[in-house]
């Protein structure tokens, strides 16, 4: 049995549906890259049939990305697994991902149908998938509920068909690692034809054993595991990428399995995906979380002092948490900001050196020295501007005081500059009257977070709004040393995608009339 466990990361699909706004296209782009530096093997980029803009992310990714297998999902259904043919052909190679429900409440409640006419969809839907690619993956939704006679009556019909990949999820995070163990080898008993197939799994943590069911899948012969960046995913979550890599890194002498992640990237790599899916990583959280590599108390502070191994079964910086250099000031050149980019992994492609070095100079003017840190959060947030952007920022003036508070801006609007002032109940709430009032949108705030980003006083202030027009939701971000800026920044993100949306529905609507 072959020792290596394939990683397939769902952050794009699975993950991004438990979000309170939807990513850009732009923003999904810049997630994939960092999965393809992580090691992933295989990025399921969307669910192509689902909207036109998962469509268009797909088919970016599958443009760009080129040492990860490019995936999209379909239900079992010609129509679907026909655009996410269509969204993925401009890749050199590419998989489809297909499914149907297995489970007896599923068939019964949900497709309605017979059995063996279950069967009959999953093997068209997957001979469908054939016609466009060799790499086939078929998923038995609800697998953890399903007779076993079943599970394994569909999972030979399957591989019969033409699937090289054949996933087993626990799709409601029902069952116990022993059970869900106990499945999966099941299969490798029963079914005639298993190893001509991949064995996965795909495990949800309702119940918080998602890691540990995928992690009893391998022991008993699973060698690919479906995972998310931070977990992220529906209801409570997927299972964890980087716990998995990190429990097969730390325990490869008792598992006998490795896999190809780079783990000095995991970091790095959480922390961008919580920013640009506005998802906070609990302190506690394995691996990545703030106190994942803290020691408070007395008797753990002592051993480490004696032996870092008697209370950190890991290091830090096997993940990629480096200490941080602050030797970069006003004074340092583009050559000190590309080298410190360089020493932290980030390539030429990921940002615009240009831009960063402008923003780096704005900043350093502010704080004095500028840390690593900082040029994370510059070149997350220059990557979030689009070079189309109608709204601008040009000019801030806040007075705050114990009762009100007065703003005054100048806000480029397209060729013209316009201003505005306004007052508050405190100077957020005047820029916003100030923005509302120049752009003309009305929106609705749902949410309003504010974080510092580095540490100290002067560190920068990230600003994240989950703002509603017309009943769809944008997702905002602004980051300076000034927390009320940031907020007008966050505003203006959202402004400027609304306004983007706007002008493509035009473009649409006038090409529909002709």
């Amino acid at each position: 049995m072959k020792d290596q466990v394939i990683i397939f990361d769902t952050t794009l699909r699975d993950g991004e549906q438990a979000l309170s706004a939807s990513l850009t296209v732009k923003e999904k782009l810049q997630i994939a890259y960092a999965l393809e530096r992580l090691g992933v093997d295989v990025i399921e980029a969307g669910f192509p049939v689902s909207s036109p803009g998962d469509f268009e992310s797909v088919q970016t990714i599958a443009k760009h990305i080129k040492n990860s297998r490019v995936c999209a999902l379909s239900r079992a259904v010609a129509k679907d697994i026909d655009a996410a043919a269509e969204s993925l052909k401009v890749a050199d190679a590419f998989r489809i991902h297909t499914f149907i429900s297995t489970s007896t409440v599923h068939v019964q409640d949900k497709l309605r149908r017979s059995y063996d006419d279950v069967i009959d969809m999953g093997v068209a839907a997957v001979k469908c998938a054939r016609n466009y690619t060799d790499d086939v993956e078929f998923s038995c939704e609800d697998a953890g509920r399903t007779p076993i006679d079943n599970l394994c009556r569909m999972v030979e019909a399957a591989i019969n068909a033409g699937a090289n990949t054949i996933n087993i999820p626990d799709t409601v995070g029902y069952t116990l690692p022993n059970e869900f163990g106990g499945i999966v080898a099941q299969l490798f008993d029963r079914v005639p034809n298993i190893d001509k197939a991949i064995i996965s799994v795909h495990c949800h943590d309702d119940l918080g054993m998602s890691v540990a069911n995928s992690m009893a899948a391998v022991q008993a012969g699973a060698r690919q595991v479906e995972a998310t960046i931070n977990g992220l995913g529906e209801r409570a979550g997927n299972c964890s990428l980087e716990e998995i890599a990190m429990i097969i890194k730390t325990r490869a002498d008792f598992l006998g399995v490795h896999t190809n992640i780079k783990h000095d990237e995991i970091h790095r790599t959480s922390k961008m995906v919580s920013q640009l899916c506005n998802s906070p990583i609990q302190a506690n959280k394995a691996i990545v979380g703030a106190n994942a590599f803290s020691h408070s108390s007395g008797i753990h502070q002592d051993g480490m002092l004696k032996n870092k191994n008697t209370y950190e079964i890991m290091t830090p910086e096997s993940i990629g948490l480096k200490n941080q250099a602050l030797n970069l000031t006003s004074r340092s050149g583009r050559a000190a900001v590309k080298s410190h980019m360089d020493t932290l992994g980030y390539t030429e492609k990921e940002y615009d050196l240009d831009e960063l070095y402008a923003d780096f100079l704005k900043l350093a003017d502010r704080k004095g020295q500028v840390f690593d840190y900082d040029l994370e959060a510059l070149m997350h947030f220059a990557n979030l501007r689009e070079e189309d952007d109608f709204f601008k920022l040009n000019y801030l003036s806040v007075q705050s005081g114990s009762i009100m508070a007065t703003t005054s801006i100048k806000l480029q609007c397209g060729e013209e500059e316009k201003c505005e002032a306004a007052v508050g109940n405190g100077p957020v709430d005047a820029l916003y009257q100030c923005i509302y009032r120049l752009t003309g949108y009305d929106i609705v705030l749902d949410k309003f977070d504010l974080t510092a980003k580095g540490e100290g006083e002067d560190g920068l202030g990230q600003a994240d709004i989950i703002a509603n027009y017309k009943g769809r939701k944008y997702h905002g971000t602004g980051l300076a040393t000034d927390i009320v800026e940031a907020s007008g920044q966050a505003l203006l993100h959202v402004i400027n995608s609304i306004h983007r949306a706007d002008k493509i529905a035009e473009i649409k609507e006038r090409t529909a009339t002709v």
